[in-house]
């Protein structure tokens, strides 16, 4: 891995980050070949892990988390790199499916977790359904919101085709206006600062430009045999996994869901009423509930 001084990363200041609408929890930091890497550790139990996607940060599950936590669980919010309080590599070219799933497990091998329950979105859906494959001894259950596998073989939306053109002619990237027009509800001027305010500067948005961009489009490209990879091994995995899926997701709509949960073999997922691609936003209580209720039950 590139180390952070030759990647120039940006660490965004504290004091940023001070006083967010909602979020009560603080921060844990490690060092991962130079790059300081944060994630949030609240509870005790078996953990649960809960990995964001694009453009959010570990901010996205402040209202998912509590009742998975009181409801006996230690749960494990990490910022990817690139993101909340994480560091920021510059350069664009630092960022790549590889490299995002070996920081990620760096969380799970240097806190030897054991029995996770993995709770993956969007981006963290790649990254997150490839630990479980690649670390199945670490990894009991899954938990999948609005979000696939990418394989150089899946028809992307024009939706999420218009998402692509526009992360790549826009270098100073408006995080929570793209954040605000996936969810259902607007959440208010307040959380949408929360969004914007890890990214002090264009430099420092370089990993939230990254993800759509290194989508592979065709199965040759850079990620798309890893994907194909992950993907069939879930086609034969018969591990515990719940499915919950926004029901007014225009990026990832529910056929989509349909047909991503059939293609490793689970049953249609649930859908969440009133809720868009955020749907941690749209019903973030309901979400931590039926989390809570599912693990308790296994």
């Amino acid at each position: 891995m590139l180390r952070a001084e030759m990647a120039d990363a940006v660490r965004t200041p504290e004091g940023a980050l001070e006083g967010l609408p909602d979020f009560p929890f603080d921060s844990q930091y490690r060092d991962v070949d130079g790059l300081r890497l944060a994630h949030l550790d609240e509870g005790e139990g078996s953990p649960v892990v809960f990995l964001h996607g694009e453009p959010t940060w570990s901010f996205l599950w402040r209202k998912v988390l509590p009742a998975v936590r009181d409801a006996g669980f230690r749960c494990l919010a990490p910022d990817l790199v690139g993101f909340g309080r994480s560091d920021k590599p510059r350069d664009i070219g630092f960022y790549s499916y590889d490299r995002h799933v070996a920081l990620a497990a760096t969380l799970l091998e240097d806190l030897d977790l054991q029995g996770v329950t993995m709770v993956v979105h969007d981006w963290g859906g790649p990254i997150g359904l490839r630990l479980a494959v690649e670390h199945a001894e670490r990894v009991d259950r899954l938990v999948i919101l609005d979000t696939g596998l990418f394989t150089g073989h899946q028809k992307m939306t024009d939706a999420w085709m218009a998402f692509h053109d526009f992360v790549e002619r826009t270098e100073d990237l408006p995080v929570g206006f793209l954040v605000r027009g996936a969810s259902k509800q607007d959440p208010g001027d307040e959380v949408i600062a929360a969004y914007d305010a890890p990214f002090p500067d264009p430099a420092s948005k370089a990993g939230a430009r990254a993800f759509p961009l290194m989508l592979p489009r065709s199965p040759d490209a850079p990620g798309a045999a890893a994907g194909q990879r992950v993907l069939e091994a879930l086609r034969e995995d018969r591990r515990p996994t719940l499915m919950l899926w926004g029901d007014s997701d225009p990026v990832l709509p529910l056929s989509v869901a349909e047909r991503f949960a059939e293609s490793i073999g689970r049953p249609s997922p649930r859908p969440i009423p009133d809720a868009s691609h955020f749907l941690q936003e749209d019903q973030g209580p309901l979400i931590g509930d039926l989390i809570a209720e599912w693990l308790l039950a296994g």
